[in-house]
């Protein structure tokens, strides 16, 4: 096996991999075709492994290249950190800060969080990454994380921001049409709004409320964003941030003394990053903003 092999064969790997052609990898990576193609040839060659084979949908990876795509997926990540830090560098808060938190954390909280950061910084670019998948801090895959639960990891800074708390919600047209709920047992008879698949939140509501479960919704969507959307169509009952209910007055509480979950929320980062003037200030105005919003 060749050492030294260049990161630029990795990448265009990683791209094959993820769009399953060369031709969606050159789009991707903004590179021409043939350069992707030589990058796979050159890249076997090194490794002495065949990556990919051929097939009527694209190219199909073999058990090899699955077998290394974490590792690659890692030196991306750190890749993309050391950009990050050394476009930081300087005097002042400057360069990018990258934010990972859900869907409806990121279209209903953070922006008018994020307006007001970049009033104060304009040198500081902020990425956001909407995601309810947990993405890694020691991987690098992000800065800052907002979280729903305490991290673990030994490595990371955590400051605990408050309880977020979520109930049952539906639009006033729905209520009109169909009645209100007057106990859990009541729900049964009613178009629920829940996760198609199993998440943190909805193990911990299932436990607190046996009838919370995927059987029980008519309506199921893995984005909080797209469930919020459906409540406010007036598609049926669903969970939403108290907070973020109380915006509008046509959401309508639902059984509120009988439903509520709190859910721990949390600020996170590498501590690696705790001097970091762009992560010092983007941390400590996510910790400020969502207190806020908590109330």
């Amino acid at each position: 096996m060749a050492s030294g092999i260049s990161w630029e064969l990795y990448r265009s790997f990683l791209g094959v991999l993820r769009a399953g052609s060369l031709s969606g990898a050159a789009r991707a990576l903004d590179i021409a075709q043939p350069t992707v193609g030589r990058h796979i040839a050159a890249l076997e060659k090194s490794l002495g492994l065949a990556l990919f084979t051929r097939s009527q949908t694209g190219l199909m990876p073999t058990e090899a290249a699955q077998s290394l795509r974490g590792f690659v997926e890692s030196m991306q990540s750190t890749a993309a950190s050391l950009e990050r830090a050394a476009a930081s560098q300087g005097a002042g808060v400057r360069g990018t800060v990258r934010v990972t938190c859900s869907d409806v954390i990121g279209v209903e909280v953070l922006p008018p969080i994020v307006t007001a950061l970049r009033d104060q910084y304009p040198d500081l670019t902020v990425e956001l990454v909407l995601t309810n998948r947990v993405q890694d801090l020691l991987r690098r895959e992000a800065d800052i994380a907002v979280r729903m639960a305490r991290p673990r990891q030994e490595l990371l800074v955590a400051r605990r921001v408050g309880q977020i708390k979520v109930g049952l919600y539906a639009h006033q047209r729905y209520l009109a049409r169909h009645g209100t709920p007057r106990s859990i047992a009541d729900l049964a008879g009613h178009s629920l709004i829940g996760f198609d698949e199993m998440t943190e939140f909805l193990r911990s509501a299932s436990k607190a409320f046996p009838v919370w479960q995927r059987r029980a919704f008519a309506i199921r969507a893995d984005s909080d964003l797209a469930q919020l959307a459906l409540i406010r169509s007036g598609a049926g009952v669903g969970t939403c941030q108290m907070a973020i209910a109380r915006r509008d007055e046509a959401l309508v509480p639902v059984l509120a003394k009988q439903f509520s979950l709190p859910l721990e929320t949390w600020i996170t980062m590498h501590q690696d990053l705790r001097n970091s003037p762009r992560c010092k200030v983007t941390f400590e105005a996510l910790v400020e903003g969502l207190q806020r919003h908590i109330g």
